[in-house]
């Protein structure tokens, strides 16, 4: 069965057997346990295939920021990493662990240039004038604002970027539902029909990556 991996920022994290008390954001801020995500395996390595080399790289929603500093490794030397999260989660607003966590191990990879946006995603959005050719969407998952994510960002994808969508299929073992907001819109966008200009180019368990094609001449 699959399950949703605690991964650390390297690869693998602590696993399920981490003491419960142990998951809380502040354990990570403090390096007494890695980050944690809530993705696969499969769907951490196949996020670092799509971001390798990439130059200009944004990532909505961020948590404890094991993603993020996987997209860091790979991302170019000479590439910007956005990361959009207003962490307005935290019950103690002046500590917020999962904050202090998600900048402490961004932090400790060096490659590229990391720039820290704490703001919601469609406020983050106005004024952006910057192309993108690599989007992460993991922040709202409700309907509305997985739709919204959508509509704010992809026009900024060039061609051959991706648009990487999480929690956005159901497979074997796996968590989501068919009435999850990223589930069902990329079955509308990409299943239903065939947006043009836009195809599936791989899907890993829950994360779907659709890739902007080249325009033609």
């Amino acid at each position: 069965m699959s399950a949703r991996l605690t991964l650390r920022a390297e690869d693998l994290g602590p696993g399920p057997g981490v003491h419960p008390l142990l998951r809380h954001p502040v354990f990570a801020w403090l390096g007494l346990r890695p980050s944690m995500g809530q993705h696969t395996v499969g769907e951490h390595n196949a996020l670092k295939k799509w971001a390798t080399g990439r130059s200009r790289l944004v990532e909505i929603g961020v948590a404890e920021g094991a993603s993020a500093v996987g997209l860091r490794e790979v991302m170019s030397a000479s590439g910007t990493l956005w990361l959009i999260d207003p962490f307005h989660l935290s019950r103690v607003r002046y500590i917020n662990a999962m904050k202090r966590a998600a900048h402490r191990v961004v932090a400790s990879c060096r490659n590229g240039r990391a720039v820290w946006i704490e703001r919601f995603s469609f406020d983050a959005v106005k004024g952006w004038d910057s192309p993108i050719d690599f989007l992460f969407l993991d922040g709202d998952h409700s309907e509305e604002g997985v739709q919204k994510d959508w509509d704010s960002w992809h026009r900024f994808v060039v061609p051959g970027g991706v648009v990487v969508f999480h929690d956005a299929a159901v497979f074997p073992g796996g968590w989501p539902q068919p009435d999850w907001g990223p589930v069902k819109l990329v079955d509308k966008l990409f299943r239903k029909q065939a947006l043009p200009g836009w195809r599936i180019a791989q899907q890993v368990d829950s994360l779907v990556v659709v890739e902007r094609l080249e325009q033609r001449a």
